[in-house]
């Protein structure tokens, strides 16, 4: 299942929702983040750069976008992960996912991914994410939203994702 292919219209997904480009200023940080849809060597995709800073407790920008409808989750648990193709610039990044079942914004499931200097597929197994302060076990039955994340270090943010889809 297709969740974006990189062809928009400007932050629209092949779902239907709309990505957003989210940092660390939602809770007193000074990260900067700007999220654009454009060719990157060739290729129509999304594109966030920004400088992750750890200053006043920050540290994090990403792209995110919900899985479903306000109140609705997308079932995945027929589905064993997610390809992802990108391109960075050598960086560590994190894939988050998240539930409604989580009350708390900082509660995910994560899983680390590295982006390379040239476009490369990635496949995450729904087993490869481990909950982040949460008890609750990872459920791909109950999704609602998707983040990619430049977290927990300074560092200048460089991603761009031509392709995320459930395998």
């Amino acid at each position: 299942m297709i969740l974006d292919d990189g062809g928009g219209p400007g932050l629209r997904a092949a779902n239907g929702m709309d990505w957003a480009c989210v940092t660390d200023r939602v809770m007193g940080g000074v990260s900067t983040g700007r999220l654009t849809r454009r060719s990157v060597d060739g290729r129509p995709a999304l594109h966030l750069t920004g400088a992750v800073s750890l200053a006043n407790n920050g540290g994090f920008v990403q792209m995110a976008l919900d899985l479903a409808a306000p109140g609705n989750v997308l079932d995945a648990s027929g589905f064993s992960g997610l390809l992802v193709t990108l391109r960075g610039n050598g960086e560590s990044y994190n894939i988050h996912l998240r539930s409604p079942d989580m009350t708390r914004v900082w509660q995910s499931w994560r899983a680390s991914i590295t982006a390379p200097d040239h476009w490369t597929e990635t496949r995450i197994a729904f087993a490869d994410f481990a909950p982040h302060r949460t008890d609750l076990p990872v459920n791909p039955a109950r999704l609602s939203r998707i983040g990619l994340v430049a977290i927990g270090r300074k560092m200048q943010a460089d991603l761009a994702l031509a392709r995320l889809e459930l395998v």
